[in-house]
């Protein structure tokens, strides 16, 4: 009987350890396993993902190739320029058109780490604004989004900024993405990108 439960043990526990393994996103070398939806600009330099408009400046979407459901992510950002931008969860795209939800990276004062439904209900919850003092403009930031389910909660350089539950977004599956906003002049730069599946 000890056997039999040291077996159970021992077989959860490598469940647990497999379930737990980070993927790396981006390589630091080239856009392998990532799909690029509009015009703009997104190209690797120095081990880093950079994203610029591009002469029509309009909306534009760099998404995994693959759909993730459940998980934990964390990436780091530096916003160069205006540095409007986004990372988008269980989303699926028509050209530059986007079903999903947006955890929003923006400039001071314009809701970094709120969660926005593209082509929907708009905004479904913003952080406080004292909690924009967690953004680190111009410098790099670590942005961690966990989604299980219909919760979705999101994190600024260690600051929780807004934990949601929503019904549809529990509904959703499709991919993550990175976004540069229209208008022009923006340039964002990613690197260290690692999810871990959580289910």
């Amino acid at each position: 009987m000890k056997k039999q439960i040291l077996v159970g043990l021992c077989l959860l526990a490598a469940q647990l350890t497999f379930a737990q393994e980070s993927i790396t996103l981006f390589n630091g070398k080239n856009l392998d396993g990532w799909v690029n939806h509009g015009e703009e600009k997104w190209f690797v330099e120095d081990g880093e993902l950079i994203c610029e408009s591009g002469p029509k400046g309009e909306y534009g979407y760099l998404s995994t190739d693959k759909f993730y459901k459940d998980f934990e992510l964390t990436l780091e950002f530096k916003q160069e320029a205006d540095g409007n931008s986004g990372v988008f969860i269980r989303s699926t795209f028509e050209g530059t058109k986007v079903t999903g939800w947006q955890v929003e990276v923006a400039p001071p004062g314009k809701d970094t780490g709120g969660i926005y439904e593209s082509y929907g209900r708009g905004w479904l919850i913003k952080p406080d604004p004292e909690k924009d003092k967690a953004l680190k403009m111009g410098e790099w930031n670590t942005m961690k989004i966990r989604v299980e389910g219909p919760k979705v909660t999101s994190w600024l350089n260690g600051v929780e900024m807004v934990h949601l539950e929503d019904e549809k977004i529990g509904e959703g599956e499709g991919a993550i993405a990175l976004q540069i906003h229209d208008g022009g002049g923006i340039r964002v730069k990613w690197r260290n990108i690692e999810l871990i599946p959580l289910d």
